[in-house]
């Protein structure tokens, strides 16, 4: 079945791709969900019109993604977590945590274009994240999660006193052995 998507699929395509899928998934999933129509003629005459009218306005969004991308050579993320034993982490660090610190270095991107190589980062290291800023666009960008600095806890100093012995009374009762056969 020829569909022509109206809005990104994951896996599948983008907006306006002409795109063809089985037609349980297209009648099913795709069309009542409103992310695609059917690819009738008409339909691809309209949307070859729309793309031809777009290509000038579509290159000034490209050029805008691209110096998105610039902003990401040399930016050095590092993200610090909770950590307990040894190098694990309580709780882990996704996407959305990627999207918060790279909003802070002022490259605002939603966490839904950052994927994290691996899914969650559930250890201390090093990790690669792909950032798409446009179909056409996409930036790997490695970063650091690094162990939260945990407080020293110090505790007060009690003076040395000896602690009281409880008293054990050792009242021993004679047996009783006057058991006859």
């Amino acid at each position: 079945m020829e569909l022509i998507l109206k809005k990104d699929v994951e896996n599948l395509g983008f907006a306006d791709d002409l795109v063809n899928v089985k037609n349980g998934y297209g009648r099913n999933f795709l069309i009542p969900q409103g992310h695609a129509v059917l690819a009738t003629p008409s339909a691809k005459k309209v949307l070859a019109e729309t793309l031809k009218q777009r290509a000038f306005k579509e290159k000034k969004v490209v050029d805008e993604a691209k110096k998105q991308a610039e902003k990401l050579n040399g930016l050095e993320i590092k993200i610090t977590a909770k950590t307990g034993e040894g190098d694990k982490l309580f709780g882990s660090v996704t996407n959305g945590d990627l999207a918060e610190a790279l909003e802070k270095e002022g490259v605002s991107i939603e966490k839904k274009y950052i994927a994290v190589a691996g899914g969650t980062v559930k250890r201390t290291g090093q990790y690669d994240a792909t950032i798409r800023f446009h179909r056409d666009v996409v930036s790997t960008l490695t970063f650091d999660v690094i162990a939260e600095a945990k407080p020293e806890v110090k505790k007060p100093k009690a003076e040395a006193k000896p602690e009281p012995q409880p008293e054990v009374s050792a009242e021993v009762k004679p047996e009783d052995n006057s058991e006859e056969n």
